[in-house]
């Protein structure tokens, strides 16, 4: 959900690039212009954002929201895909206008980019063979996997900095190892990790244990300082809201019928 190794360059190129001139700090007037919004998604983390095996498109939650998003500015959309690590890098070398990409809202990362309003909430959770994880204190003896560049990797090593943590590019490749036994737990937060065990064929040998590590809040972001693109995506998201256009995306992939179902936990403007 999440990239730290770069920010510290990615702060300097978005500081030089706030000095570049009018069309860094006038987005929302380039994408009216081009008719297009570059939105950067997923594409290897369902329910989020992937590949649908049958149509070959990218689809998913994320990518409902940037289609939404488009269309209410009167343009197309052109998605980026993107993984968690190069999620920032895509906005700040002005490759994107937004990330729509299961993106956790943390300090560090906004003095980087300014996220919205925060539009979903998780938690960071295990997936694992049953009854291999009863309590977090067994971390420290396991090998745990997730995706380079993302707060469930700075949780685990600032949390618990005994346990193993072995990084992979993406989720589809963490959740490989799992099941061949290169590790022996992975962690994402348990939206995901619900959609990924979804697609087991031998799931019923794997379980999500009742254990969460943090509870993380996501949104959209854009550039720094793109004030007006970020004043009309958050009165965008608070519209849909009220419309009922963010439950609607949200049951297509997390309600009772949709691929992963989940009590949704956070309504736009709750946030605290």
């Amino acid at each position: 959900m999440h990239t730290r190794t770069s920010i510290g360059a990615a702060v300097a190129l978005a500081t030089g690039l706030l000095f570049a001139g009018t069309a860094w700090a006038d987005k929302l007037d380039d994408i009216k212009k081009a008719g297009v919004l570059r939105v950067a998604a997923f594409d290897g983390n369902p329910p989020f954002g992937y590949i649908d095996a049958t149509t070959k498109k990218q689809v998913g939650h994320d990518i409902d929201l940037a289609t939404e998003f488009a269309k209410s500015l009167g343009v197309k959309l052109e998605l980026v895909p993107t993984n968690p690590a190069n999620r920032i890098p895509l906005l700040t070398s002005g490759k994107a206008d937004v990330v729509f990409a299961s993106f956790t809202i943390t300090d560090e990362r906004a003095k980087v980019v300014d996220f919205t309003t925060p539009y979903f909430l998780v938690g960071q959770q295990f997936l694992a063979k049953k009854g291999a994880l009863t309590s977090l204190d067994q971390l420290k003896d396991l090998r745990v996997g997730t995706e380079k560049g993302t707060t469930m990797e700075s949780n685990l090593r600032n949390n618990y900095p005994q346990t193993k943590v072995v990084l992979y590019d993406d989720s589809p490749f963490a959740l490989a190892a799992l099941r061949n036994g290169n590790v022996q737990a992975i962690t994402n937060d348990g939206v995901k990790l619900t959609a990924q065990l979804n697609t087991l064929p031998d799931k019923d040998k794997y379980e999500i244990p009742a254990l969460t590590v943090s509870k993380e809040y996501l949104g959209a972001a854009v550039g720094k300082g793109e004030k007006r693109l970020l004043d009309t995506l958050n009165a965008w998201l608070v519209e849909g809201e009220k419309n009922g256009r963010n439950l609607a995306v949200y049951n297509t992939w997390f309600g009772p019928q949709g691929p992963s179902p989940l009590p949704r936990l956070l309504k736009v403007g709750e946030a605290g």
